[in-house]
């Protein structure tokens, strides 16, 4: 069932999402000071093309570093990336089908704001780095 998620997924806005995140770290890498949020930024992308069956957790051993990076994330790129989840999620809404998609796209906007001291984790091992 995870698949054939993913693939409606990948369709109907995982490709368009995860080229995003991706323009996002080839700016942030070209920028040798922004090098960790291109590292995030690809992180995100491979979750955005092919989100289901995976979830993510909190990092315990993230630390001030992480949020202060967070806080840079959100000014320069992470409110935009979450426009896009908003815009995208209720566009899916507007449809019954694309209700799941919808909500998927929900629940990624906090990791686009603050995609610093969080994993990306298999859901049947979801606690597994605690």
């Amino acid at each position: 069932m995870k698949t054939i998620l993913n693939i409606i997924w990948l369709v109907l806005c995982g490709v368009w999402m995860a080229l995003a995140y991706a323009v996002a770290g080839v700016i942030c890498c070209i920028l040798i000071i922004t090098f960790p949020w291109g590292v995030a930024s690809f992180r995100i992308a491979n979750y955005a093309l092919w989100p289901f069956g995976r979830t993510t957790v909190e990092r315990r051993d993230a630390g001030a570093g992480s949020l202060l990076g967070n806080i840079v994330w959100i000014v320069f790129a992470g409110w935009w990336l979450a426009l896009g989840h908003i815009v995208t999620g209720i566009a899916l809404c507007l449809t019954i089908i694309g209700i799941p998609f919808g909500i998927a796209n929900f629940k990624m906007i906090p990791l686009s704001l603050l995609p610093l001291g969080r994993e990306i984790v298999p859901t049947d091992r979801p606690f597994a780095t605690r």
